[in-house]
This record gives C-alpha cells, structure tokens and sequence, in this order.
C-alpha cells in the first residue's frame, strides 16, 4: 500500500454499534433471558425503535434483519458458556482489523470455513446476517437511514480528508473526488464472503479504485494461510489500510536492455523496501498485481516511452543533463510523489540512467 488513509469518524459507524450490541448484550445473554422479545433491546433506545420498526413495518430487508436476530438468539440460547464464550473470543479478533493485518498473535480470528462444521445451522444464520449487512436496501430503510445516515455521506466526508486523489493501494489510478457526483466503491478489506462479524466495520471498509477493487483484489483474501518450512500454518501480515505511522515505500527499477521501443514486461524488475516490510510488500504485490501494472505503464505509450521521450528530447534540447534531469525529478517526488505518478516516474528513469538510455 503506497500511503496509508486517515480513518475518518462518521455517523454510519453507528451501525456497527448496533451490530455489537445485538451480539454481546442480545445474542450472548439468550441462554438465560428467556424467550426472544424486543424489550432486549431496552438499553440501547435508537436500536429497539430500528428493531421495532423492522419488527412490524415489514419492509422485505427489515423483516429478513429481524427475522435472523430472532433466529440466531435462538441458536445461541442452545450454545453452552464455553461456546458462547469462544464466539466472543472470534468476534472481538475479527473485528481488530489493525491486529489482524500484524499477524499478531493475540488476534484468534476465524473465517466461515474455521466455525464449528456441528453447528452448522447457526453458521449459516450467521453467514446469511453478516453478509447481508451492507446490502444497500437495508442500510436504504428510513428507520435505519435515520439513525446511521448514508453511505454516500461518509464518502463526502472521507474524501475531505483523504483527498490525495489517487488510489492509495496502487498509487496510479485516480479516485473519484468532491467534484464527482459519483464515488468508488469501498472493498472489503477482510472479505465478507470470508470472514463473519465485520462486514459493516468501517475499519474492514476502504474505498479503492475500479481496477484495485473489481480486476485485482476481488475477492482475495490479503490474510491468507500460508504453510512455513516447517509445515506450521500462519497468516501472512499485510498493510493496514488505517495505520497511524506512514511509510515510504521504496521503488527501484532495473531495465534489462538499452532500446525502449524493443522492451517486453520481463525486461523490467522491480525492488521494493524498506526490508522491515517485506512480508507486507509481498502480500501487497500478490494481492493488486502491483508488479503486472507497474510494468504495463512503463512499457505504455503514454507514460513510461513519453517519460523517456521528455527525457532525450525536451530537456536536452534545453541544454540540461540527465543528472539534472533526475535531480529535479527527485525534488518533484519528495514534493508531490503521485502528481503525474511521479515516484513511478523516477524510479523509471533512475533506472533507464543506470542501463544507458538516459
């Protein structure tokens, strides 16, 4: 990931909220509360207006809201303490999102395909509510709407504050801004057609572009189980798209040959750093086809062959040389690293330099 996003606090957060109380205070308390009845929801006012709202307007997305409540409150008055206590145990990992991207230890979390195969109904209930949680005609429903406002309003707010203007898991492809009537798409970081509670987390939630979103990541999970030597599984770490501390990442380009015009996608290598992110970086790469897309700008028309072409022809013919050519694209990069996808740019042209083109 080229920067990290500032997470922005908004009004939809409430959602997940209301999702957590559902879980520890209506959910894990069913086997002793008693038969299901909407005073469960007493300690918490906004949420019982929604549920009793869902509970006899009879919207098609709020009776399938409330129907699952019902049906999972059922499901969990039968789990035993130990189980309970093991649900809560997946839920609180699943949703520190920010652990699970450091592979910390601490952080147990659990996909659909991990849940007890001996309750296998309850799974599928808890499938069925999770994934269905960012549908846009629940969170659409007036009573909802009311209380956590809209996902096109975070956007707005988002994109206030996060308003560099490029995609920030490839850093080349431009996003849609304050000025567009339209906004992208947000990605499950942690898929939800993978991992249950966190489907509504706006932590597990980043906007990215079309081509990071829909043609690279789909529906790959970054935190994939991998085998080590040894035969032991782990999840491998990946950058967490909210982190506080931003660092740079480094970009080196070797090219393999002098002709530009002759060059093919294995005539370029790229080297990433710094070496403390490298199980990051490699994830990172895997997951957008980061090296795939690099290679095809700079072997495109209109980027890599033209930057070359600038190079030879409008600053020599200006009288400047290549080293001052490079000096001032370095200081373009360190000022405005993705204006013109200049940390690309130069790290091209380094290392067109190196092989004698430049």
């Amino acid at each position: 990931m080229i920067f990290p996003y500032t997470y922005v606090s908004h009004k939809m957060e409430r959602m997940q909220r209301f999702v957590n109380f559902i879980f520890y205070q209506v959910w894990c308390r069913a086997p002793k509360a008693g038969p299901y009845d909407l005073r469960l929801f007493d300690a918490n006012p906004a949420l019982k207006e929604v549920m009793t709202a869902f509970a006899y307007d009879h919207t098609k997305a709020g009776d399938h809201f409330s129907t699952l409540v019902q049906a999972i409150y059922k499901s969990f008055a039968q789990l035993t303490r130990c189980e309970i206590a093991q649900f809560k145990r997946w839920h609180q990992a699943n949703n520190n999102i920010q652990l699970v991207c450091a592979n910390n230890s601490t952080a147990h979390i659990v996909r659909y395909a991990d849940l007890p195969a001996a309750k296998k109904v309850l799974c599928d209930q808890l499938a069925a509510f999770f994934k269905g949680l960012y549908s846009q005609s629940l969170l659409d429903l007036a009573a909802l709407k009311e209380k956590i406002g809209d996902i096109d309003d975070h956007y707005k707010s988002f994109v206030k504050v996060n308003n560099r203007g490029k995609c920030p898991f490839c850093g080349i492809s431009d996003m849609l801004g304050p000025y567009h009537t339209k906004r992208e798409a947000y990605d499950h970081y942690l898929p939800k057609a993978l991992y249950p509670f966190n489907s509504i987390n706006f932590k597990n939630l980043v906007p990215a572009c079309h081509q990071c979103n829909s043609s690279y990541k789909t529906s790959k999970d970054p935190a994939h189980p991998l085998k080590d030597p040894a035969g032991a599984v782990r999840r491998r770490k990946i950058f967490y798209p909210y982190r506080a501390n931003a660092q740079d990442i480094e970009i080196s380009v070797s090219v393999a040959k002098k002709d530009v015009d002759t060059l093919v996608p294995d005539d370029i290598s790229f080297d990433f750093g710094p070496a403390d992110l490298a199980e990051e970086l490699a994830t990172w790469c895997d997951v957008y086809g980061i090296e795939e897309r690099y290679r095809a700008k700079l072997l495109g028309e209109n980027d890599g062959k033209y930057w070359v072409m600038q190079a030879l022809e409008e600053w020599s013919s200006d009288g400047k040389t290549t080293a001052e050519l490079l000096a001032v694209l370095a200081r373009q990069t360190e000022k405005r690293p993705f204006a013109e996808c200049n940390f690309l740019k130069s790290a091209y042209l380094q290392g067109c330099h190196k092989v004698g083109i430049l």
